[in-house]
C-alpha cells in the first residue's frame, strides 16, 4: 500500500480540516477529520496517518456489534469446547453484558473492563469468580483480536487474589477417605457397593468424575488398557478436557486395586458402571451430587466460602459458608499424594494438566505440617532428645565434623 497518499481539504473557514485518501485496492474516498483547523498540525497528521496506511499499522475502527461478536465467539471458539467450559465463557460473557451491555465492541475499552468490575464487586460477586470471568472474557477478546474483528484486545488490570493456595478446597486424608467410605452407606442403602467402587476409583487413579464414569475396558474415547507392559490410559481427544489425545499411565496402586477387584471375565464395557433405582444410568451432574451428599454426611469439611446476599436495605451481607468434600477432591487428594512421590514434570502428566503451575498450585496442597514432616525426617537428634546441629554449612553433624578434623 505504499501507493497511498493522504492529503488534507477544507470544507469551510474555522471548520476543522478534513484528511483524505483513495483506498488503491476498492477505489473509494476514505476522510477523516484532522481534528484540527490548523494547516500545519493537519499537515502532521497526514503525515502519520500516511505512514501508518502504508505500513500496514493503522486499524479501523470496528463496527462490530456485541451480539454479533458473542455470536461468532460461541460458534467459532467455544463450540470445540468441552460443555462444560462452553457453560463457564458463556457465564463470562453473560455477565459482563448484563452489567455494563456494551452494543458495540468499539465501547469495549480499559474503561469498560474496570467499570465491569466495579458493578460486579456491588452485586456481591466473589473475587475469585470475577478472577474467572476476566479470564475468560480477556481470551475472547484476544481471539478476536487475532481473527481481525477488533484492532486490539483492551487492556484488563486482573483483580489481586491473595497471597498462597488459590484453591477453595483441600486435599483430604486417609482417614477423612475412611470415614466417607462409612457415611455411604447412610445416603446409598441399597446401591453402596458400586458406588464404593467408584470412589475407590477416583481416590486411587486421580480422574475427574466425568472420565471415570467414561472410562472402558475395552473400546471408546477412555479406555483402560491392559495390554501393554503396564496399564494405561489411553484417551482420544474427546474423552478429555485438553482435547488431547494421548496414552497416559495409570499408577501402580491403581492397576493393582482394580484388576484384583475385577475378574478377566468381567473385564468389558464400563469400568465404573452406575445404575440408578430404575436401571437408568444417571448424568454426571447426578453423580457428583450423591457424591456431593456422602461427603456432607462425613461431616468432611475442606474449605469455606462466602453466601452473598442482601438485605432489605439492599445491603451485601456476606456470610461463611462451608464447603464439604466433593468428587473433585478426591482428584486434589491423588495429586497432593503424588506430589510426595514424584517429581513435578511427572505429576503434571499423572493430572494431565498443560501446564506444571496448574498442577502445583491447585493440586499438590501440602500443609505446613506435611512440608515440616519430610523437611525433619531424616534430621538426627541427641540420645537426651534435643536436635543436632551441624559445624559447616548445615549438613554436617558433630560428630561427623571432628572425624573430618582428625582426618585433616
Amino acid at each position: 500500500m505504499s501507493e497511498i497518499r493522504v492529503t488534507v481539504s477544507s470544507y469551510g473557514a474555522g471548520r476543522n480540516l478534513v484528511l483524505r485518501y483513495t483506498d488503491p485496492i476498492t477505489g473509494k474516498r476514505v476522510a477523516r477529520s484532522a481534528g484540527t483547523s490548523d494547516p500545519t498540525e493537519a499537515a502532521k497528521e497526514a503525515g502519520k496517518w500516511e505512514d501508518e496506511l502504508r505500513s500496514g499499522r493503522y486499524q479501523a475502527p470496528s463496527k462490530l456489534t456485541w451480539a454479533e461478536f458473542r455470536e461468532r465467539v460461541e460458534a467459532e471458539k467455544l463450540a470445540a469446547m468441552p460443555k462444560g467450559s462452553q457453560e463457564q465463557y458463556c457465564g463470562a460473557l453473560s455477565s459482563f453484558e448484563r452489567l455494563v451491555g456494551p452494543d458495540r465492541m468499539t465501547k469495549v475499552t480499559p474503561r469498560l473492563m474496570s467499570r465491569y468490575q466495579a458493578e460486579a464487586r456491588q452485586e456481591g460477586i466473589k473475587e475469585t469468580t470475577l478472577h474467572k470471568h476476566l479470564r475468560h472474557l480477556k481470551a475472547c477478546f484476544r481471539w478476536a483480536e487475532r481473527q481481525g474483528l477488533i484492532a486490539k484486545a483492551p487492556h484488563i488490570e486482573m483483580p489481586k487474589l491473595g497471597g498462597g493456595y488459590l484453591g477453595k478446597h483441600r486435599a483430604i486424608s486417609g482417614e477423612e477417605f475412611d470415614r466417607l467410605l462409612l457415611a455411604l452407606p447412610k445416603v446409598r442403602k441399597h446401591d453402596a457397593p458400586q458406588w464404593e467402587r467408584l470412589l475407590r476409583g477416583l481416590w486411587l487413579s486421580g480422574l475427574r468424575l466425568g472420565e471415570a464414569l467414561l472410562l472402558t475396558w475395552d473400546d471408546g474415547p477412555f479406555v483402560l488398557d491392559t495390554d501393554g507392559k503396564h496399564p494405561a490410559f489411553r484417551i482420544q481427544g474427546i474423552g478429555q478436557k485438553s482435547r488431547k489425545s494421548e496414552l497416559c499411565p495409570c499408577t501402580p496402586d491403581f492397576a493393582a486395586w482394580i484388576l484384583g477387584a475385577t475378574p478377566e471375565a468381567d473385564r468389558q464395557g464400563k469400568v465404573f458402571p452406575i445404575v440408578g433405582p430404575n436401571r437408568n444410568i444417571p448424568a454426571r451432574g447426578e453423580v457428583g451430587r450423591v457424591i456431593g451428599a456422602v461427603g456432607r454426611k462425613a461431616g468432611i469439611i475442606v474449605g469455606e466460602t462466602e453466601k452473598v446476599t442482601k438485605d432489605k436495605q439492599g445491603r451485601l451481607v456476606r456470610t461463611p459458608t462451608k464447603l464439604f468434600c466433593t468428587a473433585h477432591d478426591l482428584r486434589r487428594s491423588f495429586c497432593t499424594r503424588w506430589a510426595k512421590k514424584v517429581m513435578p514434570p511427572v505429576l503434571q502428566r499423572l493430572a494431565r494438566h498443560s501446564s506444571v503451575t496448574t498442577t502445583l498450585t491447585f493440586y499438590a496442597c501440602m500443609s505446613a505440617d506435611d512440608v515440616a514432616a519430610d523437611l525433619w525426617a531424616n534430621h538426627p537428634a541427641t540420645e537426651d532428645g534435643r536436635l543436632a546441629s551441624g559445624n559447616t554449612v548445615g549438613n554436617t553433624r558433630p560428630e561427623e565434623a571432628e572425624n573430618e578434623a582428625s582426618q585433616n
